[in-house]
């Protein structure tokens, strides 16, 4: 089960002033679900309006109604395979999303399993965040005693243009739990639970 305070928690700090956000990337899919432009970008880098925009779409994902939207799955030895989808996942995250060979071939293997039939975006945030510490009183005490290292992917409509529109379906990897890195859980984000997206989670689980 996902904690809120967990996701609230990670929520304060997607914020345009002070996100743990570093990096994002992203592709852009047509009718048919082939790539026809990609982005790969130092997230400072982006105006504020942009910066807003974008912690948008990833806010959603943890935004949504946890345990029913947003729900925590274990994934299995078979997942984590070598070879496998999560092994490319953990080297997006590992090398902070800077390898375009890496987010091209997740877009490559996304585009072949989610096809929808109009025109779709897929968004990939890679953050940072010092845990900071918590005392018996729940106070916030100085200093951080770990570094939670996230991916979150938004997949959207496109409403216009290179617009994507709210998410339809996500993911937070590692799951935040305990107020630290899971390395073993994912929290998968479904704005339709069991709806179109379905087969986005069977995939992923799969790995």
């Amino acid at each position: 089960m996902i904690n809120r305070d967990d996701m609230l928690e990670l929520t304060r700090r997607l914020t345009p002033a002070r996100s743990s956000v570093g990096r994002i990337a992203g592709a852009y899919f047509d009718e048919e679900s082939y790539a026809d432009g990609t982005f790969n970008t130092n997230f400072l880098k982006l105006s504020q309006a942009d910066r807003a925009k974008n912690l948008a779409l990833a806010k959603t994902v943890l935004f949504s109604d946890t345990n029913t939207q947003l729900k925590e799955y274990r994934l299995t030895d078979q997942a984590r395979r070598p070879g496998g989808l999560w092994q490319l996942l953990t080297a997006i995250k590992e090398c902070g999303m800077k390898n375009d060979a890496f987010t091209d071939l997740f877009y490559e293997l996304i585009g072949e399993k989610y096809r929808p039939g109009r025109p779709w975006s897929c968004f990939l945030f890679h953050g940072r965040y010092d845990v900071p510490v918590k005392g018996s009183d729940k106070e916030w005490l100085e200093g951080s005693d770990e570094v939670y290292e996230y991916l979150i992917c938004t997949v959207s409509s496109l409403i216009g243009e290179y617009e994507p529109g709210t998410p339809e379906f996500g993911f937070l990897y590692p799951a935040f739990k305990e107020r630290g890195a899971a390395l073993n859980f994912v929290d998968v984000f479904e704005s339709r639970p069991g709806g179109p997206c379905r087969e986005l989670t069977k995939w992923l689980l799969e790995g």
